[in-house]
């Protein structure tokens, strides 16, 4: 952080005596006792979940309901219009954005009859290499229909995998050129720093992610769209799982694409927030911002009234079931067709053999059809068996450059070149500074006040000297946190208070706390949202409900400073006492209370963190992974602001940093 080890204000030599060697008259705990107080649990992994889950589901935008074609046609165009320029590409250089497509060949593959088969590779962004394999009739004449195929989360085998190398085989022997590509994360693209979690350093950049996976697969219909072997009226696109939401999203904003065939890749957010954790998707399918002004249900919508089916497995063991998110994806879409007096372009194909999670034959060949169909060639209704055809990695290898950046590193990149401004000495240009970068910092961590509606105490007890009361609070915005008060018996009802925050949880902060109270002080020992037992650590996944409130609009960071700034309020009232102090220990306490302490900078007298980070760069440069603080990877934060200008902004609060090497916890 600049070169300094503490946010701030070191502590003197004197005051670290005084602390280390403090014989106070109230050490009457221990932190045995204190630890037993603090392991109590005050709300449960599946309770907080149906919590984030009500609050998720008063977020989602509703359904619109346009009147007629000519209202809906320009309604989805705003939409449109807003999603990608003011989101998927928020904070990329235009210049990447508009570049015209560049794709080399790099040779041919032998292929079987009928057909032709070449490796491409194309640039993403700057520096930034995918693979892809271009599929072609023989014998073509005239502009022909092309279909883009991606590719889900199919792991090493990327664009080699089985089902796909069949499909785009068959759409050849038909005479449609298919192109196909890598995925990031995955085939070519499957080293390390190019996984999906990577996705919040680009945000933490100052680049919302979701415009790099939204580039990777728009650059293909760049390509076909430009070859003039391709008829540019006859554009489809398909893809199963992952591959299926990008069907959905980029064939939504996207009106080149004139037909598409998500299969099992998505559904509404009514339906999905109900089965998380375990439904979740990854960074990509819950980008920053993209479900602040609408859902996937409006974004099938925006298909209309382009010719559109919509497959889904009577039993996917994956993620969606056909029953259960029809209803949300297909039946309340239907309208919008209608609208275009187009109904029949809209279709669903329900899969029973195998029924789980696929795009297998009966899938393939519901494909086929609704293509020939649109497209205006001859209905196939069977596959042409192309068994021996089918291509190992190595045969289908593209071969990148070994200098490729990956999401991490294009990441570090952009945020190498990130320059902040000099904190201006005291005076008047200082108080100047501080009120914008304080509004600027509310407005990064979309922080909205909320207050302590009530406060619901579970337990107590006051024996062996000390005294506690553990509360599971309710917020205004019914978000929650929760928190055990200790004080020493024999200590003044006003005596000063400490708020102490653990990034593992309240229940692992017992030396922080008994040394407090041993102090003569009141303590309260707090879980805010994502942390402890506000949180969901005895379910799978729970990194998806920091990403789904991104997604939504808010942010994490925003919402758990506002509800230490809650509590810090309400135990205020409750005991009288107009000194109160922060103790923090591990990165994301140090930065929720950094923020919350710069937003109401005369809170807290003093804020003292253990187990710190010198700056938000270390978030990248480590690297820290998302899931170990997905409330940190918050769009814009390090792009506008470091540690110290935050610490700078918290005014007459004394910050200091209790350790020598700062380290997150292991």
């Amino acid at each position: 952080m600049r070169g300094h080890k503490s946010c701030a204000m070191k502590v003197t030599r004197l005051c670290w005596i005084l602390i280390l060697c403090d014989v106070s008259l109230f050490a009457q705990s221990t932190q045995q006792q204190i630890t037993a107080l603090l392991d109590q649990q005050f709300n449960r992994s599946d309770t907080v979940s149906y919590q984030i889950q009500k609050y998720l589901i008063a977020q989602a935008p509703p359904l619109p309901k346009p009147a007629s074609a000519e209202a809906w046609t320009a309604q989805a165009s705003r939409i449109r219009s807003n999603l990608v320029e003011n989101v998927i590409f928020r904070g990329w250089p235009k210049e990447w954005i508009h570049s015209a497509p560049k794709f080399e060949d790099m040779g041919s593959i032998p292929s079987g009859p009928g057909y032709t088969r070449r490796k491409l590779r194309y640039e993403v962004v700057p520096g930034f290499w995918s693979a892809a394999i271009l599929y072609a009739p023989e014998n073509q004449s005239g502009p022909v229909p092309a279909i883009l195929n991606v590719t889900g989360h199919v792991g090493p085998e990327g664009k080699s995998i089985e089902y796909e190398q069949k499909r785009c085989i068959n759409f050849a022997l038909q005479g449609m050129i298919a192109l196909s590509l890598d995925w990031l994360g995955h085939g070519e693209l499957r080293a390390e720093q190019n996984q999906h979690w990577y996705a919040g350093h680009l945000d933490l950049a100052g680049a919302n992610a979701e415009g790099l996976f939204y580039l990777e697969m728009r650059r293909g219909i760049d390509y076909l769209s430009n070859l003039a072997s391709v008829d540019r009226n006859r554009i489809g696109m398909t893809g199963l799982s992952g591959g299926g939401w990008q069907t959905m999203f980029l064939g939504a904003l996207d009106e080149r694409i004139k037909v598409a065939i998500p299969v099992a890749g998505y559904d509404a957010l009514g339906e999905w927030i109900p089965r998380l954790p375990a439904a979740a998707g990854d960074n990509e399918q819950g980008g920053t911002d993209i479900y602040r002004d609408q859902d996937n249900a409006t974004l099938t919508a925006m298909r209309a009234p382009r010719p559109t089916l919509l497959t889904f497995n009577a039993e996917d063991d994956c993620c969606f079931r056909s029953a259960i998110v029809k209803p949300y994806v297909y039946d309340a879409i239907k309208p919008f067709f209608a609208l275009y007096g187009k109904s029949d372009h809209l279709q669903f194909h329900e899969n029973t053999d195998p029924s789980t999670h696929n795009y297998q034959l009966d899938n393939r060949l519901s494909s086929y059809r609704f293509f020939s169909q649109h497209f205006g060639l001859p209905l196939r209704d069977h596959e042409i068996p192309v068994d021996a055809q089918i291509k190992s990695y190595e045969e289908l290898e593209v071969g990148l450059p070994k200098d490729n950046l990956t999401i991490l590193s294009l990441a570090q990149k952009l945020a190498s070149e990130i320059k902040h401004a000099p904190i201006p000495a005291d005076g008047v240009g200082k108080l100047t500074w501080a009120d914008t970068k304080r509004r600027e910092l509310g407005d990064v961590v979309r922080y909205k006040p909320v207050a302590v509606s009530h406060a619901w105490a579970l337990t107590s007890t006051k024996n062996k000297g000390v005294e506690s009361l553990g509360y599971r609070f309710e917020l205004t915005n019914l978000l929650p946190a929760t928190g055990i008060w200790i004080k020493a018996i024999a200590s003044a009802a006003n005596s000063p208070i400490t708020i102490v925050l653990n990034d593992r949880g309240k229940k692992f902060a017992s030396a922080d706390v008994a040394r407090r109270v041993n102090r003569g002080e009141q303590v309260l020992a707090a879980d805010l949202l994502f942390t402890g037992d506000a949180s969901t650590q005895a379910l799978p996944n729970v990194w998806a409900y920091p990403e789904m409130v991104s997604a939504a609009g808010q942010r994490p960071l925003g919402i758990e400073a506002a509800q230490l700034l809650a509590l810090a309020h309400w135990i205020e009232q409750q005991q009288g006492s107009k000194q109160m102090r922060l103790e923090v220990r591990g990165m994301r306490m140090q930065v929720i209370a950094l923020v919350a302490a710069a937003l109401e900078p005369n809170l807290f007298s003093d804020l003292v963190v253990h187990d710190g980070i010198p700056s938000l760069n270390y978030l990248l440069s480590k690297p820290v992974h998302y899931e170990e603080a997905s409330d940190l990877f918050c769009l814009d934060l390090y792009k506008n602001f470091d540690l110290d200008e935050i610490a700078a902004l918290a005014g007459s609060s004394t910050v200091t940093e209790a350790s020598e090497n700062a380290t997150p916890p292991k």
